[in-house]
């Protein structure tokens, strides 16, 4: 099982992988035959954050704990440390125009890497109160930046993969005007939000709720910056088992392929459900699963920071957006 990935002098596993399960004749079409599931690296203390720089050919993720961000080139597979300190960086993703935005815990900000060097606060307080610790985000075609901020990095394990600190707002969702500058909450619905994605045509978004009920929920995003009409997408139950959800991406076809961990042998690494909801698949790791995004020149690489570790898996399918 997975523990092979544990072992370099392991024997390979015979193709198909018997880790890459199919539960739905749906999942069958977006696995290979003839490929595995490969452990890249490991050294983490928790490795969150996984996203793709198409311009640079690199995946950047972060160790919340130690307090700096990774890089994984794709020309030679060497890894290195990318940014130190990077402000206990948990979420993320790459703009339109090749620039890696990331969620601080530390600073409890959302910031924007730019091409010369500096940087630029995309958020760090709304309606004068400092958020909690901004987690995960992502990017829409209209330049705006969408991101969760629960309270994780202050109140959770604030000393760990932040800063003890005051909470001063209720953990939400919120989006940041490309314009303006100006940071609206589109939602509190959920009670800890966490990862998020839009579908691929941008008019859904789905929101993991780690707080209570463990669960995915999914919002129709109207005129382009509100949300209405929230409803569970799925419980997280797999076989009645309650399967912690982390972060996620939609493949082209709006498969959601969704980080999952602390259910155990069996359950941890990644959950894959239809756009109708229906869990079609799964790959099954060693560690938990904290976030998934596509890479490599195609998109159609699924790379899994889980835990301690790094891992990847040729998919047939391809990523809908960008990171």
């Amino acid at each position: 099982m997975t523990d092979r990935l544990y072992d370099p002098d392991a024997a390979p596993p015979r193709y198909p992988d018997p880790d890459i399960v199919v539960l739905d004749q749906r999942f069958a079409r977006l696995k290979i035959g003839n490929t595995a599931i490969q452990r890249l690296w490991t050294g983490a203390l928790w490795a969150e954050g996984p996203a793709w720089s198409g311009v640079g050919r690199y995946l950047v993720w972060s160790d919340i704990p130690n307090n700096h961000q990774l890089r994984w080139f794709e020309d030679g597979g060497d890894v290195g440390v990318f940014r130190k300190p990077s402000g206990n960086s948990n979420g993320n993703t790459f703009d339109s125009q090749g620039r890696q935005l990331s969620c601080e815990h530390l600073n409890r900000r959302v910031v924007r890497y730019e091409h010369d060097g500096s940087l630029t606060v995309i958020a760090d307080a709304y309606q004068g109160k400092r958020l909690n610790s901004p987690n995960d985000l992502v990017t829409h075609p209209d330049g705006s930046v969408w991101f969760t901020d629960p309270t994780y990095g202050t109140a959770g394990v604030g000393g760990y993969e932040g800063d003890y600190g005051e909470l001063f707002l209720k953990p939400a969702v919120y989006r940041a005007d490309p314009t303006t500058g100006e940071l609206e909450k589109v939602t509190d619905e959920p009670d800890g939000p966490n990862g998020l994605c839009f579908t691929p045509d941008y008019r859904q978004l789905y929101v993991i709720d780690t707080g209570k009920p463990r669960d995915i929920k999914i919002f129709d995003v109207l005129d382009g910056h509100r949300l209405a009409n929230p409803r569970q997408f799925t419980d997280m139950r797999v076989n009645g088992v309650s399967v912690g959800p982390d972060g996620m991406r939609v493949d082209i076809d709006g498969n959601v392929w969704a980080a999952a961990g602390w259910a155990g042998p069996g359950y941890d690494g990644v959950l894959v459900f239809a756009p109708d909801g229906t869990q079609i698949g799964q790959i099954l790791l060693p560690e938990a699963c904290a976030n998934v995004c596509f890479g490599g020149p195609k998109r159609n690489r699924l790379f899994m920071t889980a835990s301690q570790s790094l891992y990847a898996v040729y998919v047939n399918t391809r990523g809908a957006h960008v990171a």
